[in-house]
């Protein structure tokens, strides 16, 4: 095979032509105004595995909210509709086809990556119609169906291009040298020949995307590659961007639910049968920053259930105290950070004293934690600026005689303000132990601090 449509005949019609023909009928039938139901249910029943994946995937919550026992593949159909047992007929197919013919790694990596794009995509998407969730579930399973394809072949080019990768040479030329052309041009053309129609057509095109469906799928994809090395990061942080703007959200957000969407997955990967495939899924409850002996674990799924908490409790008439209690939780809890405290301003108005503290050691800071509002003092040092930030600390920087470790230790640092003049900040530390807090967690801490903003912000409107 040395072109495109090389590869694609190969594929179509020595390695996979029931693959290829299935996919097929099932388009024409669900593209078809006329299609019965019967008919739909028919091309499932043929497959005993695919019908049984079929209504195991109908009884999950992930399709079926009504949570309705669904029995057969008609009652399915009419249940939860055509396009809904469509995409679970073709994540059957694409699952069972390809695992059945390698356990290469890559097939297996590549697997997890269009499982987890396509959840992302369907569970962002804000028109919730049945066909549109579709749609773009489908497309995200399927916008690297060339590559999914080649690694599920037993050829010499595989081994080849394997054998290139594990040397970490550059992935698209690597694909050029060994087959000739790209893992997306091959996708173009079995996209073309297999029928998968215009909406697939538009995602795999080259160039601009001609709908924003069709960019949210993109944009899902990519976000489930670069998930892969963890949730944080530049690239990371602009396709947040990108996907925020076209769901009509905050960035912050869609930061939140996709990690919600990655757990998701794992649980879809589970009810098609492929625990090896779900646990290559990011996994949002493990933390993906290396970890220093000693230092607490973030905990990303905690985080984000404080978080909706916090949220609640901000709808309704906010209780101060109960509101910086959830934060204090987070920050010592999520983030992964041992002391903590918040300080408030004083009856004098000149300076701030705890309010609230958490963690070891920190009986001391109840009576001379003492901040000054203008800087001055031993602790003026850890007096925060406008934004959230780490503290460092100085070589000449004193340390208070009642704690041996404040000034002396990286920390968190947060404002509160009320009409713009500070009247409150959250501290966080981890004692002995010195390692400088992440990026990740920096932005963790700024959110719950955020909350503690909103709720003071609220009360003093009042």
């Amino acid at each position: 095979m040395s072109s495109t449509q090389a590869w694609v005949n190969y594929l179509s019609k020595v390695e996979l032509p029931v693959l290829a023909n299935t996919l097929r009928r099932i388009n024409e039938l669900t593209d078809s105004t006329s299609s019965t139901v019967n008919q739909l249910a028919a091309v499932i029943l043929n497959d005993a595995q695919l019908t049984s994946q079929v209504l195991r995937l109908s009884n999950t919550v992930f399709y079926n909210q009504t949570r309705t026992q669904v029995g057969t593949v008609s009652r399915a159909i009419t249940l939860i509709g055509f396009d809904a047992v469509k995409s679970m007929a073709i994540s059957s197919l694409i699952v069972d086809a390809l695992l059945a013919r390698s356990d290469r790694s890559q097939l297996l990596q590549c697997l997890a990556r269009a499982l987890h794009a396509a959840v992302q995509a369907r569970c962002l998407l804000p028109k919730r119609n049945e066909q549109a969730l579709e749609e773009v579930f489908i497309g995200a399973l399927l916008m690297n169906i060339g590559e999914l394809a080649f690694w599920s072949c037993d050829t010499q080019q595989a081994d080849e291009l394997e054998a290139r990768l594990q040397r970490n040479d550059p992935y698209v030329e690597s694909q050029k040298k060994v087959l000739r052309t790209t893992f997306a041009e091959i996708t173009r053309e079995l996209v073309e020949a297999w029928s998968l129609g215009p909406f697939i057509k538009d995602v795999v095109a080259a160039g601009q995307p001609n709908s924003k469906a069709a960019s949210l799928v993109r944009h899902s994809v990519e976000l489930a590659r670069l998930s892969e090395k963890g949730w944080r990061g530049a690239e990371m942080d602009r396709v947040l961007d990108a996907l925020a703007e076209e769901v009509g959200e905050s960035t912050a957000t869609v930061r939140d639910q996709v990690r919600i969407n990655a757990l998701e997955a794992s649980k879809i990967a589970n009810s098609l049968g492929i625990p090896q495939v779900g646990a290559l899924l990011p996994d949002g409850s493990k933390s993906t920053r290396s970890q220093t002996p000693g230092v607490p674990p973030t905990d990303p799924v905690l985080e984000l259930q404080i978080l909706r908490e916090l949220s609640h409790s901000l709808t309704n008439k906010p209780d101060i105290n109960e509101v910086c209690q959830l934060v204090i939780d987070g920050i010592q809890k999520a983030v992964g950070m041992k002391r903590i405290a918040l300080l408030m301003v004083d009856r004098s108005g000149n300076k701030l004293i705890p309010r609230k503290v958490a963690g070891p050691d920190t009986d001391p800071w109840r009576e001379a934690y003492v901040v000054s509002r203008d800087g001055t003092g031993e602790l003026g040092v850890l007096l925060p600026q406008k934004v959230c930030g780490i503290y460092h600390p100085a070589r000449q920087t004193v340390t208070p005689g009642f704690d041996p470790w404040l000034c002396q230790v990286p920390a968190l640092i947060g404002p509160l303000l009320a009409n713009g003049r500070l009247v409150g900040m959250f501290y966080a530390d981890n004692a002995d132990i010195h390692a400088v807090p992440d990026a990740g967690q920096l932005t963790s801490f700024s959110h719950f601090v955020q909350h503690a903003q909103l709720c003071i912000t609220l009360l003093s409107s009042h």
